[in-house]
């Protein structure tokens, strides 16, 4: 008879844990079937349980996905949004700071996996695109927008259109994970995010061209 010091009864620790199981079998399977072609009975068979035990979890495939996007991918968002509005003021260090954390989170696999995997799929699965979206999409550009106009407002930022900027901002990353999602192309040092933010933030703030030498003093 368990006691109520006594430990949790097996069954009862693995009902607490088993969505993430649930998520870490569907990642699994998406990665390598592809979304489409992953079944919820193959999700259910890795996992080590019961079709009808996942529909417990998650009613569908596509909850399933929108799952793994809230556990792995909205953390980042929340963090980042956090971040970017704890500098007032000073948008290069808002913006250096948003995308080295994005960077630092996205070097987890379990993480990264998830945008590499709605690139890959959205074409095909046009309600994979819209969940990114909403989740994802929706809640975190207007905040960057807002930070190029108060930039702009202060002095600090050039004129410059805030929506096509964070366009510029965030197109080398996604251009990025898709060269090497889509087209197996990837830089001869590896697909590694913090070399390419750190070289995109370098041309961002410095400029691609060495300036020319200045006149000397005659």
């Amino acid at each position: 008879m368990t006691t109520d010091d006594s430990p949790t009864p097996k069954f009862r620790r693995r009902a607490e844990h088993r969505p993430d199981e649930l998520l870490d079998a569907a990642l699994a399977l998406f990665v390598e079937k592809g979304y489409a072609h992953t079944s919820v009975a193959q999700i259910a068979r890795t996992a080590g349980v019961s079709k009808g035990a996942v529909y417990l979890y998650f009613p569908s495939k596509q909850a399933i996905l929108e799952g793994l996007v809230k556990r792995a991918v909205r953390p980042v968002s929340t963090a980042a949004l956090t971040l970017l509005r704890g500098h007032p003021g000073n948008t290069r260090a808002a913006l250096s700071g948003f995308l080295h954390q994005l960077a630092e989170r996205l070097a987890d696999p379990k993480t990264t996996s998830v945008p590499r995997l709605v690139l890959r799929e959205a074409a095909a699965a046009p309600e994979i695109a819209e969940m990114y979206r909403r989740e994802i999409l929706a809640p975190t550009l207007p905040v960057l927008a807002d930070m190029i106009r108060q930039g702009i407002a202060s002095g600090e930022v050039r004129p410059v259109d805030p929506e096509l900027t964070i366009r510029s901002l965030m197109g080398p990353i996604i251009a990025h994970l898709l060269l090497a999602e889509v087209f197996g192309v990837q830089p001869a040092a590896g697909l590694s995010l913090p070399a390419l933010i750190d070289n995109h933030l370098d041309i961002l703030f410095h400029g691609l061209l060495v300036p020319p030498e200045l006149p000397r003093d005659a």
